[in-house]
């Protein structure tokens, strides 16, 4: 397992212990990631609902590699106060996620750079274990190394700077003390920049870098890679190995677009919703 911070030795041997057990079982596991889940987008909303409800009866665990959220300013929007329409509905998809476990299916949650304020109240919640990133597992006869992607760019030296600032545990403690509202126009005005550099074009700074591919590949001894964050779906052969891309999740504005990686005794499929 690699040893990444901010979780405790005992997270990850928690998290090691689980997820080895779900990788021995004949049930598939099933792997998605950036669906950027908001009230805005409810065609998106219900093919998860169908995918937590109706799909994923087939597996064994479902792994969420970041941005499960459009964003995630603190856990505090669980409370039962928090009465506007994004706390109505991360309670309501929170209470949707935690019947995984009510049938038996493990959930693990990646932070994504959407939602990397996802904490321990929201895990609880869900019937989530976190995931640090990367992190390294066998499945099925294969070791593989998970990642949400968006640290594998390397070529936005910008934005690896913001990624080391967001992820410092007293940078989120003081963003955290802000009040709620604060932090609603904080999120909506991150998500507005992120969202108009992407329109720009699709520059090769907002995809991984050999480089790191490389380096990820060596640090976790693996040949197998599965992530996210670049919205560039495909299965690509690296020198060192096969690395997954897994799709963002669109079904409401562009073309309709999703799907998972469902990784069973007979390999990696990628799988449309």
């Amino acid at each position: 397992m690699i040893d990444t911070p901010p979780f405790s030795h005992e997270a990850r041997h928690e998290a090691g212990r689980e997820a080895a057990g779900a990788a021995h079982d004949a049930r598939p596991l099933f792997f998605i990631s950036d669906l950027h889940l908001s009230e805005a987008i409810p065609n998106t909303v219900a093919a998860f609902e169908h995918f937590i409800e109706v799909t994923a009866n087939d597996a064994d665990s479902v792994f969420v590699l970041g941005d499960l959220f459009e964003f995630w300013i603190g856990d505090d929007v669980l409370d039962p106060a928090c009465t506007d329409e994004r706390g109505r509905f991360a309670r309501r998809m929170t209470k949707l996620m935690h019947t995984l476990s009510e049938r038996g299916i493990g959930l693990y949650v990646m932070h994504g750079n959407r939602d990397f304020l996802l904490g321990k109240r929201f895990m609880k919640e869900a019937g989530a274990m976190p995931l640090p990133d990367p992190f390294t597992m066998t499945a099925f006869g294969t070791r593989m190394v998970l990642a949400h992607g968006d640290a594998l760019c390397t070529a936005d030296p910008g934005y690896q700077r913001f990624r080391r600032f967001a992820r410092n545990p007293l940078a989120q403690r003081l963003f955290l003390a802000l009040p709620l509202k604060s932090r609603l126009a904080i999120g909506q005005r991150m998500r507005m920049t992120s969202e108009g550099a992407r329109t720009n074009g699709a520059s090769p700074k907002y995809d991984v870098t050999r480089e790191a591919v490389a380096s990820l590949f060596a640090r976790s001894r693996t040949h197998t890679m599965i992530h996210g964050h670049t919205h560039r779906p495909a299965m690509h052969r690296e020198a060192d190995g096969v690395r997954w891309v897994l799709p963002d999740w669109e079904l409401d504005i562009d073309a309709p677009r999703g799907g998972y990686l469902r990784v069973d005794a007979g390999g990696v499929r990628a799988l449309p919703l």
